[in-house]
Parts: C-alpha cells; structure tokens; sequence
C-alpha cells in the first residue's frame, strides 16, 4: 500500500542529488507497481514527475505526452491537485516553446476551481506562471 508513492519520494531524492537515470529507474517501477496492482491514486502524479525528468535530460516531446496522459488521468479521477501540477507543468513547457495563449488556456480553467488555498505552493506556483504567460 503506497508504494508507488513512496518510491516516487526516493526517485525525487535521487532528482534533487542530480542522479535522473536512477530517479526514472525509480519511476518505472512506481509505475509497474500502479499497472500490477490497480492502486491508481498517485498515477497522475507519477505521469508527470516522469515528464519533468525526461525534460530535465532534454526530451520535451517525451515530457509534454507524458504532462498531457497525467492531465487526462487527473480529469477523469477529478483529482484536482493532481491536475493543477500537470496543468502547470504542461503550461511551463508551452510558455517556453512561444505557446503562451494556449498555457493560458490550459492553466487558467485548472488554476481558477480552486477557491481556497491561494498560499500552497502549487497554488503560488500556478498564480506566477499565469502571471508570467499574461
């Protein structure tokens, strides 16, 4: 129970100290676990820190379908939070190819469900990026 989201927390430590290869080692294995044992809560979220490694070693195209199957995922789980980070993490990757409209597009209708919260980070995170794309 939680795996998936346990070994995502050790691919991340594995990102902070700069080891990719051994953090999206970690996250295809959080990802089989998802596959094996149905426990899809995290999927979303998994998805797309797979992206955000990907990116970091260069492969945008790779990120931007991995951002976009964790948006989906988050949509049809109606798994709010889950979307605002694909969402942001998609609309970042758009804002520095020249698609500024369509990050906006994207992450307004994300940002703007949320009625409360507006000092999380991701809140923050996702209020600074649509500042930036404005």
């Amino acid at each position: 129970m939680w795996m998936p989201h346990h070994i995502t927390r050790l691919a991340t430590a594995y990102e902070l100290t700069g080891q990719i290869e051994h953090a999206l080692a970690r996250s295809d294995e959080a990802l089989q676990i998802v596959e094996r044992t149905g426990e899809r809560w995290f999927e979303a979220e998994l998805h797309r820190h797979k992206g955000q490694l990907l990116l970091r070693q260069g492969h945008s195209e790779a990120a931007e379908n991995l951002y976009g199957k964790a948006l989906s995922i988050a949509e049809e789980q109606g798994a709010k939070l889950w979307e605002l980070r694909a969402a942001t993490s998609l609309a970042r990757l758009w804002g520095e190819q020249g698609r500024r409209a369509e990050a906006q597009e994207l992450l307004a209708p994300a940002y703007g469900w949320f009625t409360e919260g507006f000092d999380t980070a991701d809140l923050k995170e996702a209020k600074a990026l649509l500042d930036a794309l404005a």
